[in-house]
């Protein structure tokens, strides 16, 4: 049986995966549509995982020094939301540069604090299938959300898009903030 803190963070992070994954390969596309080429493409790609890896590795140290690891979460997930708001406002490649670079941070605080926290909450018993569930529902989640960001961008737009995401990533911010104060 899943603890409440486990349920929290694992639906919080699937309701995450939800908003997220709608926009995985039409990234390509709408970078196209603003003005990129295949090298924007990979640099703004690029600049996401550079500053999310780097950014990790330092806040999960900091976090490891503070018993703050929820609230950094938080803002990580908040943050995400405003960033994937940002989207909307993107015109050409530079900006698209800054926004993925927000994302990066937002990533970099919501990554190891909540995957600490899974750790310091999972019931020892059932660490496989808690992990388990962990990994398989968020890919699960996101080639769903992947599906339904493909419609919302044929039948709607891009922009349409980027409210739903941001919308579903406000509402995971909400749940996963049942964290700080049930316990």
């Amino acid at each position: 049986m899943l603890n409440d803190r486990i349920k929290i963070l694992l639906y919080g992070g699937n309701l995450w995966s939800l908003g997220a994954g709608m926009f995985g390969p039409l990234f390509a596309v709408f970078a196209e549509r603003i003005g990129g080429d295949i090298l924007d493409i990979s640099w703004a790609w690029a600049t996401y995982l550079i500053v999310t890896g780097i950014l990790i590795i330092l806040i999960g140290k900091i976090s490891d020094k503070r018993n703050n690891k929820e609230k950094l979460m938080m803002w990580g997930y908040a943050l995400n939301a405003v960033f994937t708001f940002g989207y909307i406002f993107v015109s050409n490649p530079f900006q698209l540069f800054i926004v993925q670079i927000g994302l990066g941070i937002a990533a970099a605080l919501a990554v190891p604090t909540w995957e600490a926290l899974y750790s310091k909450y999972e019931d020892r018993k059932l660490a496989g299938y808690e992990w388990g569930l962990a990994s398989g529902e968020g890919y699960i989640i996101t080639g769903i959300a992947m599906v339904i960001g493909g419609f919302i961008v044929n039948y709607f737009s891009f922009k349409a898009l980027f409210i739903t995401m941001g919308i579903v990533q406000i509402i995971a911010t909400i749940y996963q903030a049942k964290i700080l104060k049930k316990f």
